[in-house]
């Protein structure tokens, strides 16, 4: 996390008594977290526009003016590579999924403790994603039922590439990956190469959320 200078965060939410709550749970990150505060879709919008940059924005999908997720895969692509969290009180699994599938980095159901919610933040933070795996289901799930084989692996990885994507999903560089297990940078970089084969997706972040929905990272709430 920035260090530097005072975190600012656009928080989106149309209910001022959640706002307030969750405005002292961001004191947490940083004593002087700014927090700038939104009403509706519209208002978010405005504060990315006018505002200067934040280091991360926490959304709420039942606000005003989102439609459905088209609103919310809008607002992450305006607001750039900042990561932007759906804090919200619906809890399936689709709804999960969609809003990964928008760009978000995290989805953090209102229902969490405070503590969690907060543990959550700092991952995300710290270039990781955040999923309420015990949300997902693994009747949802794709391929939810693989588990760690005899080979010591999970479903079809080896057991280093399980140690890669474990470290993957915390938020891990290539090179503190290679400096946690050991490893030359290149050989890290093989592993994810063969991490996103394995699961048939693009880069890391699909990568990070269909492991997670499967069951086969070990960073679950």
């Amino acid at each position: 996390m920035p260090q530097s200078k005072s975190l600012r965060v656009l928080l989106a939410d149309d209910h001022a008594l959640f706002r307030e709550g969750m405005k002292h749970i961001l004191l947490g990150l940083d004593d002087g977290v700014e927090v700038v505060e939104a009403a509706s879709y519209g208002e978010a919008r405005e504060r990315i526009a006018n505002e200067q940059a934040f280091d991360m924005a926490l959304v709420d999908l039942a606000m005003p003016g989102l439609d459905d997720f088209t609103g919310l895969r809008n607002l992450c692509e305006e607001i750039g590579e900042v990561p932007v969290v759906v804090v919200s009180a619906m809890e399936g699994g689709n709804e999960i999924r969609k809003a990964m599938d928008c760009g978000a980095s995290g989805y953090v159901p209102k229902t969490l403790d405070s503590n969690v919610v907060l543990s959550a933040l700092k991952l995300v933070f710290s270039g990781g994603v955040y999923l309420p795996t015990n949300l997902l289901g693994t009747a949802e799930s794709e391929g939810g039922s693989e588990r760690r084989g005899s080979n010591g692996g999970k479903g079809p990885l080896t057991p280093r590439q399980c140690d890669v994507l474990d470290l993957m999903a915390k938020g891990y560089s290539n090179k503190e990956i290679a400096r946690t297990l050991d490893l030359a940078e290149g050989t890290v970089k093989l592993h994810v190469t063969a991490l996103l084969k394995a699961l048939d997706v693009s880069n890391r972040t699909q990568a990070v959320i269909k492991a997670t929905a499967m069951g086969l990272t070990t960073t679950s709430t």
